[in-house]
């Protein structure tokens, strides 16, 4: 079976969409389709089936699709170890976060060591992370730390906490802190409920037995950012690492406190990965600043 022809299977399933996947291999949409016809007509069965407008994968491509998932992965894995023979001359590394200031240090010394790696990072939930890590999308992680899992190693770096962000002009801004109690009563913004930032606000509130939902609902830290230096009355839920990337005197960061919402940040990665020296050397360069 080509190599090719899986590549072209694997877009299709991430876009479950025959347009969108030619466009992202660069080809036609009826040149995919051939393809997939042809790889059914190998396989002996339908990979993909139409119901009304939407494409769906059948049980035969949900097997294939694992399969060739693996076999993606155990070729990167063995490019990884060839370029370990090699040295670090070239390569590349990719990376998912939760927020990509937490490695704007680590990648400026990382790219002046070694200027042909390529690096490419790439802002995410943190579930979104971990399905791309076992889709083999990502090389690694840096992410709030989820419960354990046996697919994966955990490598914490630091704890993450929450802060109130309001404008310097806000009733509050001279405030050393303010009780969970007191917060719960603002109109505040906060990330959608996919983001583990707003998971950590929702759990600290419901295990202190408050009741609490945030005015706003955003997608992005810098959208919350620009929301609580705008709105005299209201705030902002925001990462303290976050804030703290920014020197203004526009904003104040008040911590929260009875109790502190905080969780582990760190990094992550599959158990079955080969650890080639590229992401060895920058895993500890990543550690070597937050450590």
């Amino acid at each position: 079976m080509e190599h090719r022809l899986l590549e072209y299977f694997l877009a299709v399933c991430e876009e479950l969409h025959f347009t969108k996947a030619a466009e992202k291999l660069g080809i036609s949409q009826p040149t995919l389709s051939q393809q997939i016809r042809l790889l059914e007509h190998r396989v002996g069965s339908p990979l993909f089936q139409r119901i009304g407008k939407k494409i769906y994968v059948t049980e035969a491509g949900e097997i294939l699709h694992k399969h060739s998932r693996n076999m993606f992965h155990e070729l990167n894995q063995a490019q990884a170890a060839i370029n370990e023979i090699q040295g670090m001359q070239r390569g590349r590394l990719r990376i998912g976060c939760s927020g990509n200031h937490l490695l704007t240090a680590t990648i400026i010394a990382f790219h002046a060591l070694y200027p042909k790696i390529e690096l490419s990072v790439t802002e995410l939930a943190t579930e979104e992370t971990k399905e791309r890590l076992l889709s083999n999308q990502l090389d690694i992680g840096v992410v709030f730390l989820p419960d354990e899992d046996e697919q994966f190693h955990y490598i914490p770096l630091y704890k993450e906490q929450l802060r109130l962000v309001i404008s310097d002009k806000h009733p509050l801004a001279q405030a050393k802190a303010i009780r969970l109690a007191d917060l719960v009563q603002l109109p505040v913004a906060m990330l959608q409920k996919k983001f583990y930032v707003r998971q950590m606000m929702d759990d600290c509130c419901e295990q202190s037995g408050f009741v609490w939902k945030p005015a706003i609902e955003l997608s992005t830290l810098e959208s919350l950012l620009q929301m609580a230096k705008n709105n005299v009355e209201g705030g902002a839920i925001l990462p303290r690492s976050y804030v703290d990337s920014f020197r203004t005197g526009a904003i104040r960061s008040i911590p929260i406190i009875d109790p502190i919402p905080q969780k582990d940040v760190g990094i992550v990665y599959r158990k079955d990965m080969f650890l080639c020296k590229t992401t060895d050397m920058f895993m500890k360069q990543l550690m070597q600043q937050f450590l």
